[in-house]
Order: C-alpha cells, then sequence, then structure tokens
C-alpha cells in the first residue's frame, strides 16, 4: 500500500479499533489460479502475538481455504470510515483556488499466515463468540442454542475455521493532515452539512486527527 508518513497509523490500538468496529474484511489469498479475494467477518483476539491474531470461518465449499499456495501470505483489509473531499470546502478555495478534490479513508492491512482449522468444536466456539458480540444490542438476542441441535450440528459441518496470526500491520488513516488547519476545518464542517453518518464519521476522524493524531 502507498503509505506517505503523514497518512501513516503507527498506533496499534488505533487500528485495532478500527477492526473491531469495521470487521467485514477483504480477505486476499494466492490461490493456484491466481489471487482470490473473499468478504470475510473476522473477530480480532489483540493479545495474542505482538500483532493479534484473526479468526473467521468460510463455506466448506469455498476455495479459499482448499486452493492456496503453501507458505504464501495472506492480507485481510479492514475499510473503516471514507468520504468525497470538495475542494470548495476549502478557505484556499477563495484565496487562490488552487485546490482539487480529494477521497478521504482510513483503512488497516493485516498480513500474516494462514492456518485453516477444520474442529467443529473450534468452530463452534467461534461461532458463539461471533454470536455473542452481534446479538447484544438486541432487544431479544438470539444464541445457537435456539436452533435444534442436530441443525447446528449440519451448519458447523458445513464451514471451516481459519486463523491468521498477524506478522505486520499497516494503517492509513488519509484524513486531510497534508491541508492547513483552515481547509481541515472546512473539509470537516462541509462532511457534516451533507447529513450522512458515513460523512459525520469522517468529519469525527478529521478533527480527531487533527486533535492527537487519531
Amino acid at each position: 500500500m502507498y503509505l506517505p508518513a503523514h497518512f501513516e497509523q503507527k498506533r496499534l490500538e488505533a487500528m485495532h479499533d478500527l477492526m473491531r468496529e469495521c470487521p467485514l474484511a477483504t480477505v486476499v489469498t494466492l490461490a493456484a489460479s491466481g489471487i482470490n479475494a473473499n468478504h470475510v467477518p473476522l473477530h480480532l483476539y489483540a493479545d495474542q502475538g505482538k500483532f493479534g491474531a484473526l479468526r473467521g470461518h468460510v463455506a466448506r465449499s469455498n476455495p479459499m481455504w482448499s486452493d492456496r499456495v503453501d507458505d504464501s501470505e495472506a492480507l485481510a483489509i479492514f475499510q473503516g470510515p471514507h468520504a468525497y473531499i470538495s475542494p470548495s470546502w476549502y478557505p484556499t478555495k477563495r484565496e487562490h483556488g488552487k485546490v482539487v478534490p480529494t477521497w478521504n479513508y482510513a483503512v488497516v492491512h493485516a498480513y500474516g499466515s494462514l492456518r485453516v482449522i477444520d474442529d467443529p468444536v473450534w468452530l463452534r466456539g467461534l461461532l458463539e463468540e461471533l454470536v455473542s458480540r452481534y446479538e447484544a444490542g438486541s432487544a431479544h438476542p438470539w444464541s445457537i442454542s435456539d436452533a435444534p441441535p442436530d441443525f447446528v450440528e449440519r451448519m458447523i459441518d458445513s464451514v471451516v475455521g481459519f486463523e491468521i496470526a498477524i506478522s505486520r500491520l499497516e494503517g492509513k488513516w488519509k484524513a486531510s493532515q497534508n491541508q492547513p488547519a483552515a481547509n481541515r476545518a472546512g473539509a470537516a464542517q462541509g462532511l457534516r452539512q451533507r447529513g450522512e453518518p458515513a460523512a459525520s464519521q469522517m468529519a469525527d476522524l478529521i478533527e480527531k486527527v487533527a486533535r492527537d493524531g487519531g
């Protein structure tokens, strides 16, 4: 990933936070036929190793786990807030007009070796953790035990688990750091005026990065 120094996110905690908040990752692996990409919700285990580990599962019929080049590195891409930035929001447009549009975004790339885990006990434990996390905000949380046991067994048999032990992380917070303070403030204000959740998230990020580096 192209990573200018002023956009680089070095804080492990900040990268882990984004991975938790935006868990649907693009998992890129190398197959015999070439690059393979799948979209998989991943669960972060932050205290495992230096950078953490990621666990997920795919359908047994998905060749991601069975058609892999041995010893090849896997890449999980986590996409955070992003938004179009109009140059009309910059005060410097009115001063000299030398401004152009851009796109702001936050992203984390997690690299590491991928280990396939075809174990129903391990899978059930992972699935129970995922369900517990994402059902937590529901008025009537669903649990795996709500389904008939034989049905649950069949569903678990139809998937395969995997773990990526993270060996390196890259974070890029492109949040108008290359602009003067007045332009950063103008971009945040312009985003908020859109009244869209995604735009407001990017406005928050611009202000946070300007205040404390993200």
